[in-house]
């Protein structure tokens, strides 16, 4: 059975986002932040840490790590279409994971 959950407007995210300044609601409607780290290490166990909260939640952001020390996180419902509470609950998790100094 397919669930059904609300789907924010552009104006209901940018509200929710104040919560979260260094997200932002891309052209594509997904939500988007990018990390830059110290080195390839952090950015791959930031990486990890992310993976593992997205597996508990059963809800997957895209993953990119690039270069060697940015990593980028797209995220939205996509069997919704569009930014749901499972969004911005992964996004929460995500800004609560400790950060090396």
């Amino acid at each position: 059975m397919a669930r059904t959950l609300k789907t924010y407007t552009p104006q209901e995210i940018h509200e929710r986002l104040a919560a979260h300044p260094d997200w932002q609601l891309g052209e594509d409607g997904q939500l988007h932040r990018t990390f830059t780290l110290k080195n390839f290490a952090q950015a791959l166990l930031l990486l990890n840490a992310i993976g593992h909260l997205a597996e508990v939640a059963n809800h997957h952001p895209d993953l990119r790590l690039h270069g060697w020390k940015h990593l980028s996180v797209s995220l939205m419902t996509h069997d919704q279409g569009g930014i749901t509470d499972l969004d911005f609950a992964l996004v929460a998790q995500i800004d609560a994971l400790p950060r090396p100094a």
